[in-house]
């Protein structure tokens, strides 16, 4: 499928569509968040940033880019952050299905080493030692592997129709691509780090 080119509205950069998101005008003329890209009618594309979504609703973009007066919620932006987690959750849901998630300490060994690992999942409320172990294991067989650390392990075992979830590996697949692009848009919303992150960083 051919790739097709938005321009953000603010800072009017033109990307690929995947690397901006947009922004549905309901009947009602109130914007919606389309993280999706599928709702119908006209819409508008946006750096998938927090600071890009308050600024273009402070400074009236919507209405500029729409040609006409809009309702641009002041929650625009949590509306997005939520939006994204809810995804990147269900992606993760689909690949424990489709077999392309390896879900704890010890499948997440076996697949470091079997397979080419794209996401780390480490739960924001687990235990230090465990992650360090697996910090240590991956950092010894592959270069850098980025880390999602930013839901609960109850979070985590929901989306995967298990327990409580501390770790995981999502290795190159069906799904890869897609959870990623949700995971940079994401990051745009809120850190995908966990707690500990912040914690080393101080120290």
């Amino acid at each position: 499928m051919a790739r097709r080119e938005k321009k953000c509205l603010v800072t009017g950069d033109i990307l690929d569509e995947t690397q901006l998101l947009r922004i549905a005008v309901a009947p009602d003329d109130l914007l919606v968040p389309d993280v999706s890209a599928k709702l119908p009618g006209r819409g508008m594309w946006i750096s998938p940033t927090r600071e890009a979504v308050d600024l273009a609703r402070k400074k009236g973009l919507f209405n500029r880019s729409a040609g006409k007066a809009v309702q641009a919620p002041q929650d625009l932006a949590d509306q997005f952050e939520r939006l994204l987690s809810e995804r990147l959750l269900k992606l993760l849901g689909l690949a424990r299905r489709a077999g392309n998630l390896a879900l704890g300490s010890d499948a997440v060994r076996i697949s470091l080493q079997a397979n080419e690992p794209v996401w780390r999942i480490e739960a924001s409320d687990g235990a230090a030692d465990g992650r360090r172990k697996l910090d240590g294991l991956a950092r010894s067989m592959w270069d850098e592997i980025p880390v999602l650390g930013c839901f609960t392990a109850e979070e985590l075992g929901l989306a995967t129709g298990r327990g409580p979830v501390v770790h995981g590996v999502l290795p190159k697949g069906v799904h890869s691509d897609t959870f990623s692009e949700f995971a940079r848009k994401l990051s745009g919303f809120r850190s995908l780090e966990g707690p500990w992150a912040q914690e080393t960083s101080s120290r």
